[in-house]
């Protein structure tokens, strides 16, 4: 394979109006990769009246974005913000903890980050 590798997995799963959302991000983000990213959760969180999102995100192999990429993210979050009930975001880089206090922003529920997977699906699932 030529190039780096980046973009995102996502895993959805639901019971009612309950979401669980699993993301996993590599490399540095593109402003492409949001525009696979954006229409799935878009589709997934359109079907209910009122989602509660449980999310978790992994980037533990995240390198960052692009400035556009970067954009996007903030627009997705913005259009969902408030159907996030908590949002781990797991990795052990250090600016990771400063993109769950800026992501609490504009979010209505609690985010955190975890350096421990483990630690953050016990966080989700209470």
């Amino acid at each position: 394979m030529a190039g780096k590798r980046h973009g995102v997995s996502i895993g959805i799963e639901r019971s009612d109006d309950q979401f669980f959302l699993i993301c996993k991000a590599v490399g540095k983000l593109t402003h492409a990769d949001y525009e696979v990213i954006s229409p799935l959760i878009d589709e997934a969180l359109g079907t209910v009246k009122h989602p509660q999102v449980r999310a978790l995100i992994d980037c533990q192999e995240l390198e960052g974005w692009e400035a556009r990429a970067a954009w996007d993210d903030f627009k997705l979050g913005l259009r969902h913000g408030n159907e996030f009930v908590k949002v781990a975001i797991c990795g052990n880089k250090r600016w990771l903890e400063t993109a769950a206090r800026v992501g609490s922003w504009f979010m209505s529920g609690e985010v955190r980050s975890f350096e421990d997977e483990g630690a953050a699906m016990e966080w989700l699932s209470v």
